[in-house]
This record gives structure tokens, C-alpha cells and sequence, in this order.
């Protein structure tokens, strides 16, 4: 698949399928391009009614432009460490950011689960993520606060008692571990309707094949978490449980 920025040639293949009425991801087949760039592209350009291809070209032209010299001279952001592009960081940044938001977070909260992943210490302080990212401190403890919640992030204190936002490998387990509970407690839920609406009508059965469904999902979770933390990290943990007890 290739990857990259479009290039004028696909633009115009977009701008044709659009013409033809075809879905997004018909034109990301053909492009052999992920749905998800053809989307962005297409919502970045005026939307589906309006897309151009030569104005889209020239728009990411200038915004490539105006993100250099905002990198590149954006007050209160360090130098890229270990000679990194600093342009080509950042355009990974808006990638990784906008897979966040694919996946249900909101886009202050992605940004910032962003800058913490793509710092080498894997940990920021509320001043560091606010200078980063050029937002208010308020944005900053929403997006913190949410993140949180899902268990994404953890806060721990430095050496200076700063109070510091940290992603790391057990962060990360702690997260599965999360979604596992959270899974297993549907599979409860479901099992319990069997009872509700009788166990011998179509409705029961549907919801009874939910929550075998749900549970083996939850189950392969838990044993998948649990084996690559132990061979890529070394970490023999305890399995943990994955009722929503």
C-alpha cells in the first residue's frame, strides 16, 4: 500500500469518484489507499460537494507550509531531540492523532494522548502538554481528565513533587485490562435479559448468543494482554479477573 502524501494524480482520481457518486472507500480501494486518507482529504477540501482537486492541492501545499514555520518556530517547544524532522514529526502527530479520534476520543484529548506517546520520557508535565500544544491550561485538564477515566494515562509526582502524566507498558495493559471488565460486564448484562424475556424466546436467544460472544472476547483479552506482557516485556503478572465485579 503505498503511503506518503497524495499526490496530484490521486487528487484527481478522488475528485472523479466523488463525480461518480462512488464511496469513499470504493475511491480508497482504487487508490489503494486506507479509507480513512480518502476521508480526511475529502472533509480537509470542502467536503464531498466541493472537493477540487487543484484547490485541495494547493491548500496542502500552504498548510505544509504554514506548519513548517509554525514548527519550526512555535514558541515554548524544543528542538526536535535525535535529529527528527521536525515537520515530518509533526505531520505523524496530526496521523496518529486523528486514529485516536477514529477510535471515540475527542480531538483536544487526542491530541494530547498524542504528545504524550511521542515524547521520548513518555511523560509530560500539565505546563509541558499547555506549551506543546499551544491550548489553555482548562483544555488540557479536560483532555487529562478523560484520559484518566479510560485509564489511558496516570499521574505520578517527579523528583521537583511535579505532577507528571505518564503512558507506558503498564498503563497500556491496565487499559486492556479495562476494556476487558468492561466487556465481560456487558456479556453480565446479557445473560441477565436470557432471564428477563424467557428463555425459550427468540429475543433470549439472541441476547444469550451476545453474552457468549462477549465473554469469549473478553476471556481472549485478558490471555493475550497477559502472554505479550510476559514475552515482550518479561512481566509474569498475576491473570486477572474480568468480571464487572
Amino acid at each position: 500500500m503505498p503511503g506518503g502524501r497524495l499526490t496530484p494524480q490521486e487528487r484527481q482520481q478522488i475528485s472523479q469518484g466523488l463525480g461518480e457518486g462512488l464511496a469513499y472507500a470504493e475511491i480508497a480501494r482504487r487508490l489503494d489507499r486506507p479509507t480513512s486518507t480518502v476521508t480526511r482529504e475529502v472533509m480537509r477540501n470542502g467536503g464531498p460537494g466541493a472537493y477540487k482537486a487543484d484547490l485541495a492541492q494547493h491548500a496542502t501545499g500552504h498548510r505544509a507550509r504554514g506548519r513548517r514555520k509554525a514548527v519550526t518556530g512555535r514558541p515554548g517547544v524544543p528542538a526536535q531531540a535525535h535529529g527528527r524532522d521536525a515537520v515530518a514529526v509533526n505531520a505523524y502527530e496530526e496521523v496518529l492523532a486523528d486514529v485516536f479520534v477514529q477510535s471515540g476520543l475527542p480531538a483536544m484529548t487526542a491530541r494530547t494522548l498524542t504528545a504524550l506517546y511521542t515524547t521520548d520520557s513518555g511523560s509530560l508535565t500539565a505546563p509541558e502538554l499547555v506549551a506543546r500544544l499551544q491550548v489553555s491550561p482548562a483544555s488540557i485538564s479536560k483532555a487529562i481528565t478523560l484520559l484518566e477515566g479510560q485509564g489511558l494515562i496516570r499521574r505520578e509526582r517527579d523528583e521537583r513533587r511535579r505532577e507528571r502524566y505518564v503512558v507506558d507498558d503498564d498503563v497500556m495493559y491496565q487499559s486492556m485490562m479495562a476494556s476487558a471488565r468492561s466487556t465481560a460486564r456487558l456479556a453480565e448484562i446479557a445473560q441477565q435479559g436470557v432471564g428477563v424475556l424467557g428463555a425459550d424466546t427468540p429475543a433470549a436467544d439472541r441476547l444469550r448468543n451476545i453474552a457468549r460472544f462477549v465473554d469469549f472476547v473478553s476471556e481472549s483479552i485478558v490471555r493475550a494482554a497477559d502472554q505479550a506482557r510476559e514475552i515482550l516485556h518479561g512481566t509474569k503478572g498475576r491473570p486477572q479477573p474480568v468480571s464487572g465485579e
